[in-house]
């Protein structure tokens, strides 16, 4: 039986970078960082106040193949790549606090029907989203 999501996968370009920008920058915590072989470095890192989910920060490489690991090195290089939503309990004080940090941001905080929304880029070309929810029903988004 499943019972969680405990890990998923973010690319990056450069894993010291990315790991630095989401501990750093974001507040999440270092959890793993080994090489595995001559060429695979697993490295990962969790929230936190949710430390049973740990985000990978993986290199576009194997298992991917060459094409598709070129693939997603040119969408991370161009800023097309989603990553992370992220739930914050005030969108608009984040945002705030992040760009003070420089963090790069797609969208300042909008109302939405299901909450405050604003859209950042990561250090790799990841747009990530800050929701900071309220209860909705599905007709307050037709």
């Amino acid at each position: 039986m499943i019972t969680n999501i405990s890990l998923v996968t973010v690319y990056c370009l450069d894993q010291d970078k990315a790991r630095d920008f989401y501990v750093d920058v974001l507040g999440f915590v270092a959890r793993t960082d080994v090489t595995m072989g001559e060429d695979f470095r697993w490295v990962t890192l969790s929230h936190p106040s949710q430390p049973e989910l740990e985000v990978t920060l993986m290199l576009p490489g194997p298992p991917l193949d060459a094409e598709a690991a070129g693939f997603v090195r040119r969408q991370l290089e161009q800023g097309k790549m989603g990553g992370l939503g992220l739930r914050v309990d005030d969108c608009r004080r984040t945002y705030t606090e992040l760009a003070a940090k420089g963090v790069t941001f797609l969208q300042e905080p909008a109302d939405r029907p299901y909450g405050v929304e604003a859209v950042m880029r990561d250090n790799s070309g990841n747009w990530l989203v800050l929701v900071e929810p309220r209860d909705f029903t599905p007709d307050d988004l037709a």
